[in-house]
């Protein structure tokens, strides 16, 4: 592998074609945002410069950290691990409830300060012991090439790439795009369309696509995350609905995370969501046949612990992100019955556990 070099300028993007009418269509995401000379997608990232698309933010990002894994979250890919996390700007989507705004939806490229080739990044996270490398912060769709060099010069040091996304992705790029990846956290941010339109300016059906796509062609771990929005997709008509969809179409032993919405962006009048809501959420899931089932955002013991399928013996025991109490076997299996522990795990020697720590990337 050749040295790690500083990237900057525009890097030239995949997924477009050129109108009849002279415009420029981008087929990454179903926005297929169409481009005049010098006007930008939707994401803000995607630009057209002369007769062509360029990405504006490879090599560039918002800031690197290394999080415990649970963080992302994902609780059944090589529990106790330590990721080196990080993003670029701008999104694809247009949430109003957006707990990250400052930078998906940043319009200032001045806060890219980070300048990373990908194989500085790999070797970063060799060097910081990092198991795994996640896509996070903005959603990696939008830096797609930048994101799967990435990928691909991880995985040359044994290093996995994780994905946190909303899903919202074309078949072609999607195809190619988690060909690269190990592990996926996919934003399922409601269960109807009215839903997606008014408060993200999407459609549901390509996440779905994309979810199935995930579980029944691919060998991508998937996890989904579900914020709860009180008076917008808390009803138990809504998440009974959404569990037993994932139940039929994704399978039981998917997990599921539901976690607290905070006053935030365009939504800064409602409520927090109470925990109750959460544990409600749960309940629901529980009776819809979802074996295993979070909560996130709140201090739940219970909600954080691992259950075996079978006997329900805790397997994993979280305090937060932190690790209190580990039993399951090194292959993966419940101790008290064998039950293998749908998810990716392996010799467990510690946890990284409740630490956030920047990284400064600079120029290396």
């Amino acid at each position: 592998m050749n040295e790690p070099q500083a990237i900057t300028g525009n890097y030239p993007a995949r997924y477009w074609h050129q109108l009849k009418d002279g415009r420029i269509q981008c087929d990454l995401c179903p926005r297929d945002c169409k481009l005049h000379e010098g006007q930008r997608g939707a994401c803000f990232v995607r630009a057209r410069i002369g007769d062509q698309m360029v990405l504006t933010t490879y090599g560039r990002s918002s800031g690197f950290c290394v999080d415990p894994i649970e963080k992302k979250p994902l609780n059944h890919f090589h529990p106790g691990s330590s990721i080196l996390s990080f993003g670029t700007a701008g999104c694809n989507l247009a949430c109003k409830f957006c707990q990250n705004w400052d930078i998906s939806k940043s319009r200032d490229f001045d806060k890219l300060a980070d300048q990373a080739s990908p194989e500085a990044i790999a070797l970063t996270a060799q060097e910081l012991d990092c198991k795994s490398v996640a896509f996070t912060y903005n959603d990696p769709v939008i830096f797609a090439e930048y994101a799967m060099d990435v990928a691909d010069a991880c995985h040359e040091y044994g290093i996995k790439t994780v994905a946190v996304t909303a899903g919202y992705m074309h078949d072609q790029p999607r195809r190619e795009f988690y060909a690269k990846m190990d592990a996926a956290n996919v934003d399922l941010k409601a269960f109807t369309d009215e839903f997606y339109f008014k408060l993200t300016g999407a459609h549901l059906q390509p996440v779905l696509d994309t979810l199935q796509y995930l579980k029944h062609e691919t060998g991508v771990w998937l996890e989904l995350t579900t914020l709860l929005i009180p008076g917008y997709n808390d009803s138990d008509h809504e998440i009974g609905r959404m569990c037993e969809w994932i139940a039929k179409e994704l399978g039981t032993d998917v997990p599921l995370h539901f976690t607290a919405f905070h006053p935030d962006y365009k939504m800064t009048e409602l409520h927090p969501t109470p925990p109750g809501t959460l544990t409600r959420a749960r309940h629901i899931a529980h009776a819809a046949g979802l074996q295993h089932v979070y909560t996130g955002n709140v201090h739940d013991t219970d909600g954080g612990t691992t259950l075996c399928a079978s006997c329900r013996h805790p397997l994993i025991v979280r305090d937060w992100h932190a690790i209190r109490d580990y039993t399951l076997t090194e292959g993966g299996a419940c101790p008290q019955c064998g039950t293998q522990l749908a998810g990716h795990f392996g010799k467990f020697g510690g946890q990284f556990g409740r630490r956030r720590i920047p990284i400064a990337m600079g120029r290396r």
